[in-house]
């Protein structure tokens, strides 16, 4: 395998123009973490941009973070945590549900834009990425964004960086938008629900005057661990829904208090604080229930966007149809759903059910031959991917940028 490793953009360019030449498509890594992500690219070129780790600028005072891409993101995280900051959109750490033992990068996470828990009020990555400096598939350095948090020149080509995976360019620069972490969270833990309920029960939550910031519900299957935060709230084949509320401790209490009031008719609400409620949502945004070190390590991982208001019946069409296991974060809008081992990765089942529910489906965990056999990433209407093909046409004609990651058959 041929590694490239680059130490500026201007390597960037040189290497992007010599594929092109060559015909060689690129893998575009920093630390490797998510490559088990997607459908396999058939090329042994990798494009390593681990080397550009440096932090750029940091004006905690202006909310802003500019770093280059291959900066770890266990490093950004520990800057920005320093100054009492965080990424507002919660980015998940998938390194326990792919058995990767990095955290990963900067560019990863925002190439990935896999938004964590509070994305119902504080919105996904690309509403928080400012800029980039970005090398293309033409193998020309562009700037898109800037560095402001108000930005009114348009629509920000930078956005369409987010969540394509290392497809149409290769970023070598991000600057974010950093938010100050809030004083105090409290979290109310109602028992014994049923996917249903508790669906009701969150959308209640969600639409009520007290600002809530994460809405999950953890069936009792999937609660089987003793270990960790889930551990210590999990009751024998009994599931648990949370609700989030963050914010100054007596505005984060006293709302605690009326929420539970408002819900009193799905039950008794526990409320947990701080450091409990934190570790706890840490582990519903990093799925540690499918976590590739415990019981269901073998089982394909699929990651579901659906209308929140049909969350609770899709997963329990998907748990009894499968005999798998779900869990629901954003208020019924996400699903986690593990599927015992099967060559589709029980793909057709369950994107008919994923189809009629108005939601897509991507398939995050699986073996190599099980992601040759499937689609991914969720098949577009014609018309949609025929645009997604135009966009991808003006960035990169040649696919060199992770050819085949998106599309079942272009990487083979």
């Amino acid at each position: 395998m041929d590694i490239l490793k680059v130490r500026d953009a201007q390597d960037v360019e040189q290497a992007v123009r010599a594929a092109i030449a060559s015909e060689q498509p690129l893998e575009i890594i920093g630390h490797g973490s998510k490559r088990m992500v997607g459908q396999p690219i058939a090329t042994n070129a990798v494009l390593d941009l681990s080397a550009l780790n440096a932090v750029t600028s940091y004006e905690p005072n202006e909310l802003i973070l500019t770093v280059q891409a291959g900066a770890p993101m266990a490093d950004v995280l520990s800057l920005i945590d320093s100054k009492n900051q965080q990424f507002s959109f919660e980015p998940m750490n998938t390194s326990q549900l792919l058995g990767t033992p990095d955290i990963g990068t900067i560019g990863g996470m925002i190439s990935a834009g896999l938004a964590g828990p509070r994305r119902i009020q504080a919105g996904g990555a690309r509403d928080h990425l400012l800029g980039v400096h970005a090398v293309s598939g033409f193998g020309d350095s562009y700037k898109a964004g800037g560095r402001v948090v108000k930005n009114v020149t348009g629509y920000d080509v930078c956005k369409l960086l987010a969540g394509a995976w290392g497809t149409l360019s290769v970023m070598t620069e991000v600057t974010l938008k950093v938010m100050p972490r809030a004083e105090s969270e409290r979290t109310l833990v109602l028992r014994g629900l049923d996917d249903i309920a508790a669906n009701k029960a969150m959308t209640a939550a969600l639409g009520s005057p007290f600002d809530v910031s994460g809405a999950a519900h953890l069936p009792g299957s999937a609660l089987r661990t003793t270990q960790g935060a889930l551990g210590e709230i999990a009751s024998p084949d009994q599931s648990v829904t949370l609700i989030r509320l963050e914010g100054i401790t007596a505005s984060a209490s006293q709302r605690a208090v009326s929420l539970s009031t408002t819900l009193k008719s799905f039950g008794v609400a526990e409320i947990l604080e701080d450091a409990q409620s934190a570790a706890l949502w840490a582990a519903v945004r990093d799925v540690t229930p499918f976590a590739a070190s415990g019981p269901r390590a073998m089982w394909p991982v699929w990651r579901i966007v659906t209308p929140p208001a049909s969350g609770g019946a899709l997963g329990q069409a998907i748990a009894k149809g499968s005999q798998g296991e779900v869990i629901y974060d954003w208020g019924g809008g996400l699903i986690w759903a593990a599927l015992p081992p099967s060559a589709d990765a029980q793909a057709t089942q369950l994107r008919k059910l994923v189809n009629a529910a108005g939601g897509h489906a991507t398939l995050i965990r699986a073996p190599e031959d099980v992601r040759r056999a499937v689609d991914v990433f969720h098949p577009q209407p014609k018309g949609i991917a025929a645009l997604g093909e135009r966009v991808r046409n003006s960035f990169d004609p040649k696919t060199i940028l992770n050819r085949g990651r998106m599309s079942r058959g272009l990487g083979t």
